[in-house]
């Protein structure tokens, strides 16, 4: 199984078939190493019990043999009778034989000849080991010998002590052969010091190497039996063993860890289906139950926010029924105000220009002395200077109610300029100011709304004669700009903008409050104060701005910056609209099917335009 197949599994599969799919897997590992090397040395335990009862048997042998040979008196003989029945009767099922490599041995002991390479190999493997611990004891017994007496001090009792033997392994070899149920037990005779006394007689007593090998047979099947019957019983108790942990570990699983995470769940899906009122109940006193406290704890809290938030959209709801009453409010005034300015634009204009008519007339009668002629030039004044308050209104209530047209043509920037400076170079003489024109040269066409430009120019040529004191100097500049922009530029040195006046000169019928050494402006200099506001919203309608820079008591400089070529549309809505039309715009009542479903033809009343004369 790859790691791809694990993880996918593990993904793929609840908590409780994960807990169960590790720990088991974990503990057949676990198990499965324990068992093997249990078994391990179960085998071998059986496999030295084996070689431990042929060495009894080899014992046993050797007994028996020197019992039957043994030279002994009458009743010696019927002693060592009764010993030799009695180790037959203990005798087990087994066969034995006695090799040996020498001929002498052979033809004065019952034993046969070494029969194949195998034998042969385990004699000298036998014979080398016999070697290696006699040398083994002769090292020993050297080392443990009495030491000679040194600076004539006499040998103690403890000297005298016969040295102790040196225990060593016995020697052996073995080869089972399970195939013909057999297992086969060598281990070496040899002679001993204690041997010479009955074996004096014998020819080939050389000491300590041995001479004879007993070979015994035991049937081997009863070892297996064992060895399968332990591994059998190491199988079952495996196999229970995991068992019972598996079951264990299900039971723990199962009540202790997925029982209180599927109550968790449980309740999760009813209060998902709108049962605010079910609550954890978890009483295991661990983790789990503080889970609950905190999962009621958290659903208490969603709960008071539900509530909170219904209170909100209550009081919502109710301040929006507010507003929508507010804005139809505000939809009639809008539209009373524009019937207000139709009717101005009618009722006030035409009576201003016949004024201004009969005025002219007045002022070409002979018969009029200069008195007279005074006051029909005063009466002439007076009503174009009302006459120009009126159409800034008109224009500023045009551009926020986005009515405002763009008309696009090809025109002479120098034209329009020199133009706008003719019509206020009057008054500029009047107050001795020098009025001067820098204009780029070999200037192309301008694409603008020629009006627009013109209007623009002439409120920056009045703002700037008005505030320009006598003997002071203005300076219309204009050139093309790299990035394709017009430059145009107002400079003038009249008394400047304070600081604190700098961010509501834009604004609509506000005027700078600081006059230099005097008491104010409002009370020097007449006008409505829209002149920089109808300039700021027709620059943006035509797609640029305008700026300034002043110094009190030096001067200002306003800069319009405007495309050389506009591609507006034919109408375009301006930034005040758009404040307006979202500060007016029904947030939940649809104002237009009200006003047709109020309609007697059904059809939707329009704001009237103001209307020109």
């Amino acid at each position: 199984m790859s790691y791809r197949s694990i993880k996918r599994y593990l993904g793929e599969n609840n908590l409780e078939r994960k807990c169960l799919f590790l720990f088991g897997t974990c503990l057949l590992l676990l198990i499965g190493a324990s068992f093997w090397w249990v078994e391990i040395n179960a085998e071998r335990l059986v496999l030295n019990t084996t070689r431990s009862n042929g060495r009894d048997l080899v014992d046993t042998i050797m007994l028996k043999t020197h019992f039957e040979r043994w030279e002994t008196g009458g009743d010696r003989k019927q002693v060592v009778r009764r010993l030799i029945e009695d180790l037959e009767h203990q005798e087990q099922d087994y066969s034995y034989e006695i090799l040996s490599n020498d001929r002498a041995v052979i033809s004065s002991i019952t034993s046969r000849p070494l029969a194949d390479s195998s034998e042969r190999d385990i004699f000298k493997t036998l014979v080398a080991k016999m070697a290696q611990q006699e040398e083994q004891k002769r090292l020993a017994e050297q080392e443990q010998s009495p030491r000679p007496p040194t600076g004539g001090e006499p040998l103690t009792t403890q000297d005298l002590i016969e040295p102790t033997h040196l225990e060593l392994p016995p020697v052996f070899a073995d080869r089972p052969f399970p195939d013909q149920d057999e297992y086969h037990y060598f281990e070496p005779v040899y002679w001993a010091r204690n041997c010479r006394a009955c074996h004096s007689d014998q020819q080939n007593v050389a000491g300590e190497l041995p001479m004879l090998v007993i070979k015994v047979v035991i049937p081997y099947k009863p070892t297996q039996d064992l060895i399968a019957r332990n591994r059998a019983i190491l199988f079952a108790a495996a196999i229970i063993t995991v068992a019972l942990a598996m079951g264990g570990l299900y039971l723990i699983v199962r009540y202790v860890i997925v029982k209180p995470l599927q109550h968790l769940r449980e309740v999760s899906d009813e209060i998902s289906h709108g049962n605010m009122t079910m609550r954890a109940e978890i009483h295991t006193n661990d983790e789990f139950e503080e889970l609950a406290a905190s999962f009621n704890k958290m659903l208490q809290h969603l709960t008071d926010a539900q509530q909170e938030m219904r209170d909100l959209n209550v009081d919502l709801d109710a301040r929006l029924d507010e507003l929508a009453q507010l804005n139809v409010r505000l939809y009639e005034m809008n539209r009373l105000k524009g019937d207000f300015l139709a009717n101005m634009s009618h009722e006030l204009r035409t009576p201003l220009n016949s004024i201004i008519g009969f005025s002219d007339v007045l002022q070409g009668i002979d018969s009029l002395n200069e008195k007279q002629k005074r006051y029909a030039r005063n009466i002439q004044k007076s009503g174009r200077l009302l006459l120009d308050m009126i159409n800034d209104i008109l224009d500023l209530a045009k551009m926020e109610a986005g009515r405002l047209e763009v008309r696009l043509s090809e025109f002479r920037i120098d034209s329009v300029i020199h133009a706008q400076c003719d019509m206020v170079r009057a008054q500029a003489e009047e107050k001795n100011i020098d009025l001067e024109v820098n204009i780029q040269p070999e200037t192309p066409a301008l694409f603008q709304d020629q009006v627009k430009v013109q209007q623009i120019l002439t409120n920056l040529l009045s703002n700037a004669v008005k505030f320009t004191p006598e003997g002071g100097r203005i300076t219309v500049s204009a050139h093309m700009a790299k990035n394709g922009m017009l430059h145009l530029s107002v400079a003038d040195t009249g008394v400047g903008i304070p600081e604190e006046d700098r961010e509501i000169i834009f604004e609509k019928f506000r005027q700078s409050k600081t006059v230099l050494g005097e008491d104010g402006l409002t009370r020097e200099y007449s006008g409505t104060g829209l002149g920089l506001s109808i300039v700021k919203e027709m620059c943006k309608l035509l797609g640029g701005e305008v700026t300034f820079d002043s110094e009190l008591g030096k001067g200002s400089t306003f800069m319009v910056k405007l495309p050389w070529t506009c591609h507006s549309q034919a109408r375009r809505d301006t930034h005040l609209d758009n404040k307006m039309h979202e500060l007016t715009r029904p947030k939940r009542v649809d104002f237009h099917r009200a006003e047709s479903e109020a309609a007697p033809d059904g059809e939707v009343r329009p704001t009237p335009e103001p209307r020109n004369v």
